[in-house]
């Protein structure tokens, strides 16, 4: 059972236990104002930090419905819908949606896009247009709201100002498979209702963020943002833009303290390594739901990938996570990015889901598989590239610190309770590795051949750095 609070009724809370709502006094004794030495320098995101300024350019985006493309009349033939535009306004990242999330589509999805600094067309590239494994569970709150579509897996193009998007059913309807249904209007192929281009720009740089001096905490951007740093407050000071790597020493006295300064026997936790939060990777905390949902505790973590493509640099790698992260809550509808952590191929970690990186926040990454879980999603399509050895260390260092949190052991196996999926039914008692990949829970690609073959060296090296 998942629990939400609000930015007044969160502040602290110990590692294995229920979360407890803290009174407003504790929570009007939160600074009004960041201290001056808090403010990052204005700077894109660089390779060494993982951090970007605050500046006054958000990001926006466009969505455009798609058109009638079919190119036979013959009777049958598969329907196509698509788009071409020119000159619009700039857009980094790619993707369609349509109206009813537990519809499939069942065809090929295909882009072009034109470079806004040199103005050539790429060739053609595929988005991954199963992509519904991914999201909350059947029966949450958070897939419920009325707001969640159906959705492609995102694309990241770079700075474009054209594009060119089909859609194409498959000959015939794939057969429905598990909780998921798919084309049901009639004989031969359909494609969803409601289909449209979502052409994200996630801004230049990170957005203002957090109360000016001197004005009222109140509003939503305000209490959003205050509620996203104050999350991690248990780690670093209010509104800090990155979480600092500890020593084992350092990690273990943390552990104590998080739980309540208990003497234990000597844990098995990874040191803590570097993670940039979301005030550091520029999350515009206006975007997402107000408040946090938690579940009891953190038993695995299922690996992803984002499928967003692999033409990013480690500098654009913020823009990458703030262009997924408005992709996920303006097209896609969910309450806010739907992993926990995210990871780059440079092995920089960023912080997902708002809630605090230390404490058990429900995700919404592995259909079925939400609740006591975490998700961690590398940044990239790994069917047939490697991912690079720094993303799979990165994957290891954040497993062994965040599961050791719990007691977890990362080279082990547990049960989880499935939600419902196309593997599992819902309440059945599913035993699997700790550190999982996402086709263990839901028949899927993801997190792709290449990513998936890496998780026993995963496995390995974060019980190695638990101490195990």
């Amino acid at each position: 059972m998942s629990r939400i609070m609000g930015m007044r009724g969160f502040l602290t809370s110990s590692i294995g236990a229920p979360s407890i709502g803290v009174t407003c006094a504790a929570a009007l004794a939160l600074p009004l104002t960041l201290p001056a030495t808090a403010t990052p320098p204005r700077a894109e995101r660089t390779a060494a930090t993982g951090r970007v300024a605050e500046a006054a350019v958000p990001g926006r985006t466009q969505s455009l419905p798609l058109v009638p493309r079919s190119r036979s009349r013959a009777v049958g033939a598969a329907p196509e819908q698509g788009l071409y535009r020119a000159g619009v306004r700039h857009f980094s990242l790619i993707g369609v949606v349509w109206d009813d999330p537990d519809t499939e589509l069942h065809g090929r999805v295909q882009a072009r896009t034109r470079s806004a600094a040199s103005g050539a067309w790429t060739g053609w590239q595929d988005i991954e247009a199963q992509n519904e494994e991914h999201g909350a569970d059947l029966g949450a709150a958070e897939r419920s709201s009325g707001r969640v579509r159906g959705a492609t897996a995102p694309l990241w193009v770079g700075d474009s100002d054209g594009v060119d998007v089909r859609v194409r059913a498959d000959a015939e309807p794939a057969p429905a498979t598990g909780t998921r249904g798919g084309p049901t209007e009639g004989p031969g192929a359909t494609l969803p209702s409601g289909l449209r281009l979502e052409l994200v720009d996630p801004g230049d740089e990170a957005p203002p963020q957090g109360p000016p001096a001197g004005a009222p905490r109140s509003g939503t951007r305000t209490d959003a943002a205050v509620a996203a740093y104050a999350a991690n407050t248990d780690l670093v000071p209010y509104g800090a833009p990155d979480i600092p790597e500890l020593g084992r020493w350092a990690t273990e006295r943390e552990l104590s303290r998080l739980q309540g300064g208990v003497p234990r026997a000597k844990p098995y936790i990874g040191p803590r390594p570097p993670i940039v939060t979301r005030r550091g990777w520029g999350a515009d905390e206006s975007l997402r739901e107000p408040g946090f949902r938690y579940t009891n505790t953190v038993k695995a973590a299922f690996v992803h990938h984002t499928a967003s493509g692999n033409k990013y640099t480690c500098s654009q790698a913020s823009s990458v996570v703030r262009g997924i992260y408005r992709y996920h809550v303006k097209s896609m509808g969910w309450r806010d990015i739907g992993y926990n952590f995210l990871v780059d191929r440079c092995g920089t970690i960023y912080e997902g889901r708002a809630g605090g990186v230390a404490k058990a926040v429900m995700g919404a990454h592995t259909l079925g598989f939400n609740t006591n879980t975490m998700g961690i999603a590398v940044i990239g399509t790994y069917g047939t590239t490697k991912p690079p050895a720094a993303a799979v260390t990165a994957v290891a260092r954040l497993t062994a610190w965040k599961l050791g949190l719990f007691g977890a052991n990362p080279s082990g196996k547990t049960y989880l309770t499935s939600g419902g999926g196309n593997l599992y039914p819902k309440g059945k008692n599913v035993r699997l590795n700790v550190i999982s990949g996402h086709r263990d829970g839901y028949a899927t690609e993801c997190p792709g051949k290449q990513l998936y073959a890496k998780l026993g060296t995963a496995r390995s090296s974060a019980a190695r750095y638990q101490g195990r």
